[in-house]
């Protein structure tokens, strides 16, 4: 007698739990939760206590969990036929901000609709896994090399085109995003080897390419002091304010570097820094263990998913958020170039917040709607 599939749905009745009968994982969301009202309180103080600021962050929080809440609802395989519609969304979207985006910073970036603006760069962060990850799904893995060659050309026109903008953080977390999606389907050890020699091999090249200001930051992060009034100085300062932390921290509201306005960008890409200083290791320890405890119960449900899409969208999400953690915390403390990347759901912005949240919706939607087989 061939397995009876039984949707888990009737059993989160059953249960009478109001985040399964919603589709929300209860450990998840207790784990954003948490980490938005860290951010919250974080923001307070980096922005010197300006409420507006907080209350313009709580409403796209608000919004980034309702999207969230909406997207657990859709099942996966809906999700797994949406897919190539989304990723043509993205790639039509970037090429608008080509010819009619908005310049801001010296980059072009965003999409200006009237009500609000944003960046349609974001959009890939999702769509390339959820995108790659329906493309594997679909075919015998470990991928053959003709499969292999589609996804790596699904990856590589939007990263070009993202760090065309130029937005080398983005196009970073997008290349990523794919590469982790390859890499949970069973690419061998040999050929990631293989790319990870290409991209050593390419380095120069790359340089050659890059804009002056990009080089200026590689070689800040090279050696930092030897411009500390220009370029070097948002690293210089960013460390101060780590090191002048130390275990305990000044105190909440009580950091120097943040409220003496030595620290820039303190309430977006170097609020690490704030949270360095005013709460010392002691805070920092606290706040890591709560990424952890998300990335974690990320790859969990990862582990647990029942088949090939669940499993390969919901790791690259997961580790695209590690990716974001490692990145800016790497940027801040001087051991990686600055690249524009936000600390997740703490850093101030509205369209990278709220496409984490859809992402951490995806990865419900595939956890509580797995389905039971009786034999």
């Amino acid at each position: 007698m061939p397995p009876i599939h039984l949707d888990l749905a009737p059993g989160a009745r059953a249960n009478d739990s109001p985040a399964a009968r919603l589709h929300l994982d209860l450990p998840l969301l207790i784990g954003l939760l948490a980490l938005c009202a860290a951010g919250l309180a974080i923001l307070y103080s980096a922005g010197g206590g300006r409420i507006a600021l907080v209350e313009a962050q709580a409403m796209r929080m608000g919004l980034g969990l309702l999207l969230m809440a909406a997207v657990a609802q859709i099942p996966p395989p809906w999700l797994k036929r949406w897919s190539p519609w989304v990723y043509a969304l993205g790639i039509a979207l970037l090429v608008a901000v080509m010819f009619g985006g908005e310049v801001g910073k010296g980059a072009q970036r965003w999409l200006n609709l009237g009500l609000f603006r944003f960046q349609p760069s974001e959009i890939l962060k999702l769509a390339v896994p959820m995108m790659v990850a329906a493309w594997l799904a679909e075919r015998p893995l470990p991928p053959r090399p003709g499969t292999l060659a589609v996804a790596l050309a699904m990856i590589l026109i939007p990263v070009l085109l993202i760090a065309r903008q130029p937005d080398l953080g983005t196009a970073l977390l997008v290349a990523m995003a794919g590469f982790f999606a390859l890499f949970m389907a069973g690419l061998s050890w040999r050929l990631l080897g293989l790319f990870t020699a290409l991209v050593a091999a390419g380095a120069p090249l790359l340089w050659h390419f890059m804009r002056e200001y990009q080089r200026q930051r590689v070689l800040t992060f090279l050696n930092p002091e030897s411009d500390p009034l220009g370029s070097g100085y948002h690293i210089i300062q960013s460390m101060i304010a780590i090191g002048s932390g130390g275990v305990y921290g000044k105190g909440f509201l009580e950091g120097t570097q943040s409220h003496l306005e030595f620290l820039p960008e303190r309430t977006t890409d170097f609020i690490f820094a704030v949270i360095s200083e005013e709460l010392g290791l002691t805070g920092v320890l606290v706040l890591l263990a709560l990424y952890l405890f998300v990335i974690g119960r990320g790859l969990y449900i990862a582990s647990h998913a029942q088949d090939s899409y669940g499993r390969i969208l919901a790791a690259s999400l997961t580790l695209v958020f590690f990716v974001y953690l490692f990145v800016n915390t790497g940027m801040v403390t001087g051991l990686l170039p600055v690249v524009g990347v936000p600390l997740p759901l703490v850093s101030y912005g509205g369209t990278s917040l709220v496409t984490i949240l859809l992402g951490f919706g995806m990865l419900m939607s595939i956890h509580t709607h797995r389905r039971l087989l009786i034999a």
